[in-house]
Formats: C-alpha cells, structure tokens, sequence
C-alpha cells in the first residue's frame, strides 16, 4: 500500500472541523492535526446556506493547517456529508441465473446496480448498504462463493437532497479552488469507527446528537437496517433558554455549565441566574428530544430487546449533563458515549480529543480504507537564476592630449620689417602696433 496524505472536512451546525491525516504503507492512520472554528449561523440543520461566510471560515482553516506541512499545500479534500434530509429507504432486487451457478463479485456488482436503478429521482443517492442475502430463497451472510439458481439482496439506500452535495461544491470546488476527493456519509463512518462488529451483530443504536439535528442508525445482523435525521438537537434547548432573556452565546454558556436534563436544580452559583427556571427548559426539551428518538425505533421495526448492546451517543448534544441518564431510562437500554478506539488510528497530538472530534477522525478513517486519493500537493522549486558572469572591462590606455601647435614666435625685427613695409604701402591704420611691438619685446 502506498503512503497517502488526507484532509478531511466536516461542516456541521455548530463549526466547521478541518483534519490532517498520514496513512503509512500499512494502511495506519495517524491523525496529525485537527483545526476548528464555531459560529451560530451560516449552515441550518446541517445545510449550508451562506457559502461566502462558511467559504471564509474553511479558508481560515485550510491555511492553519498548511502552515504545518509547509511548504506543501492542500489540493483535495475529502467532506462529510449529513443533513436534515439524510434518510433510509429499502429496497430489495433479485437476479434469476440460466443455471446453477457461482455467485461472484460481477453478480453482486449487478445487484448493487439494480437498487441505485431503483433509488428515489429527486434526491441524491450516496451509499447502497446491503443488509442481508438470499441464494435460493435462504439466507446467508456471505453469498460470495456459494452456489444457486437466484440470489436477491435486501439494501438499504441512503439518500439527501440534491441541493446538499451541490453547495458543498461550490464552496470547495468555486470558492476554495480545491478538489473534491470524495464525500463520506458521516453517520456510517462514525458507526465504522465507534461500533464494535459485535455491536452491529448483536443489534444496537447509533445517536449522533448534534446541534440542530439528530441522527438514529439502527444495526443488526452486522449491517444498518435503518437510518432516520430529526431536525432537532442541542441548540433547540439553547434557544428556549433565550426566552428567559439570554444572548445566545450567554443561553450555550448556561446550558453547557449549569443544564441538566433530568430537571435536577443544582445549587445557585451565579445570583443572576434562575436555575429552577434554566432546568425546567433544559429537562423539558430533552424530553422532547428522547420521545422523537424512541418514535424512530418504532419506526424501524425493532424493539429495545432485539437490540441487546444498547444504545451508543455521540455529539456534543451527549454533552449535557444527566443526558445519557435520562436517555437510558426512558428507552429501557444501556447507554454509553461513543469514541475513536480502532486499532488502526493514532493520534499523534494529545489535545485532539477522541470523543470531541469523533465526526471529522471518522471522515479520515473511512477516506483511508476507500479509493484514497493523496491530498497534498508540494510546489516544484523555483529554478535558481543561472549566475551572470561578469565582464571585465579592459583597461583603456588613455591618449595624453594633443598640444595644439604653437603659432612660430616672430622676432622684432621681422616685425619692425613688416610695420615698414605696411607704411610704405600706405596701409597702415592708426593703432597701437608699435606698443605692441615693444610690450612682446619686453616679454
């Protein structure tokens, strides 16, 4: 296996997430940075709806974390995908054999192919899961290799609205300039990550309680069976705190701090607060919350007893104090928190939390065991300048200067001999030659 470079990203309700990961030639992951930034709008139940602004914060993010593999950069990213909109349907095909035959990989390909045929037109197909086999009207775990006439495949389709995958591109692809390596279904990578293969055997629930949405994938038999979001989660109980005329960021600060969801009044810490009060919202909107959970196991045909490992909560949501408590009580099933813990991830920075960060280290995980494409890219080196040789400049003798000629000295008496000769010509005029004559003598 070849060493790769992943960037993973997970844009959820609350904050974008940003993560570098290395793969070595043995296909271990080591997380080597995780950078994150909140806000309080700009993406509604999982949706984005201001691409500019979160385009911004993502930018922010990208270059923190270039700026620890410099002089590298980041070319493709791998993105979470999970919304309000993202739902199961089933769907069960058949293929009838000329004869008793093998079933192989190009049989099993045609059934997979068969229910993306049969998916919803209106919305986005992201994963055909199947759930279970039959060969000849029996079923089997692993219908690969074994003989029959038929074989149909039960399946579970996976699907959103088309507008999720769209906006996500053009905030990568139009405003990052990126490329998009791959979109993840972030529900199915948590539960990759954080169930164990007894867990999805045995049967049990995956609560993904997040901060505007609530996420139930119900496992049995080793595959998920269902998978329903709710438009709902911890920041519903943030906004009911507001009524009791809170800013928001005060409302998230007394619910993380002081909230309790069985109603239980802790004693007074800060004067200013009403706790009775602050209680009474919290427990009666987790309240709200559970019942919606429990109404989607109804709705998947199982019971708590059919799910005997009980329920797994991940999220920040399972942050709130008495929460997983209360959960336990009202569904009648064993409750625990969800983390990274697989054998084949590291993490090379102690303050990446495992349990904080188990959305965008899924990503990473489950990019790393795909098609996984290396998400780095390094600049070729300037060319040096070739160097410029210098020219001597020769040394130009320089030519002493011409003396201009002298005009030849004529003696006194060739003068006196001229003077005479000009009077007796009549042409000489009144001047002062013969001054002249004697000044040049006595020089």
């Amino acid at each position: 296996m070849e060493e790769k470079n992943i960037v993973a990203i997970e844009i959820g309700s609350s904050k974008v997430k940003g993560a570098l990961g290395h793969v070595s030639d043995k296909g271990i992951i080591t997380v080597q940075a995780v950078e994150e930034e909140p806000f309080l709008e700009w993406v509604r139940y999982g949706e984005v709806s201001n691409v500019e602004e979160v385009g911004a914060v993502l930018r922010r993010i990208i270059g923190r974390l270039e700026e620890r593999i410099a002089p590298a950069k980041v070319a493709e990213v791998y993105v979470g995908v999970g919304a309000r909109s993202l739902c199961s349907t089933t769907r069960s095909v058949e293929r009838h054999l000329v004869e008793e035959m093998e079933i192989g990989d190009d049989i099993l390909a045609d059934l997979r192919n068969q229910a993306r045929m049969a998916a919803p037109p209106d919305r986005d197909l992201l994963a055909v899961i199947p759930r279970q086999y039959s060969v000849d009207k029996k079923s089997v775990t692993q219908p690969k290799g074994t003989m029959g006439n038929s074989v149909s495949m039960d399946a579970v389709l996976l699907t959103c609205r088309k507008q999720i995958k769209s906006k996500l591109e053009r905030l990568v692809v139009d405003k990052m300039g990126l490329k998009v390596a791959g979109y993840v279904v972030r529900q199915t990578a948590i539960a990759d990550a954080v169930l164990t293969h007894e867990e999805k055997r045995i049967g049990c629930m995956l609560v993904d309680f997040g901060a505007e949405t609530t996420t139930v994938s119900i496992y049995k038999g080793g595959h998920l069976q269902f998978l329903q979001t709710l438009p709902m989660g911890s920041r519903n109980i943030t906004r009911d705190l507001m009524s009791l005329n809170y800013l928001e960021e005060r409302a998230e600060e007394i619910k993380r701090r002081q909230g309790n969801a069985s109603g239980t009044s802790i004693g007074a810490i800060d004067d200013s607060i009403n706790y009775d009060q602050v209680n009474k919202c919290v427990s009666a909107r987790a309240a709200e919350i559970i019942a919606n959970i429990k109404e989607q196991l109804k709705q998947s045909g199982f019971s708590a007893s059919q799910l005997a490992r009980g329920i797994i909560v991940v999220g920040r949501g399972a942050f709130l104090a008495g929460f997983n408590d209360r959960l336990a009580k009202e569904m009648g099933m064993n409750v625990r928190s969800g983390s990274i813990s697989m054998a084949d991830v590291g993490i090379s920075d102690v303050r990446i939390s495992p349990v904080d960060c188990v959305d965008v280290l899924s990503i990473v995980r489950a990019a790393a065991h795909s098609d996984t494409h290396e998400c780095l890219s390094t600049p070729e080196p300037e060319p040096e300048p070739e160097p410029v040789e210098e020219i001597e400049e020769e040394e130009i003798e320089e030519e002493p200067a011409r003396k201009q000629p002298s005009k030849p000295r004529t003696s006194i008496w060739d003068r006196l001999r001229n003077i005479t000769e000009r009077i007796e010509g009549g042409l000489v005029e009144e001047d002062d030659d013969e001054d002249d004559v004697l000044r040049d003598d006595r020089n």
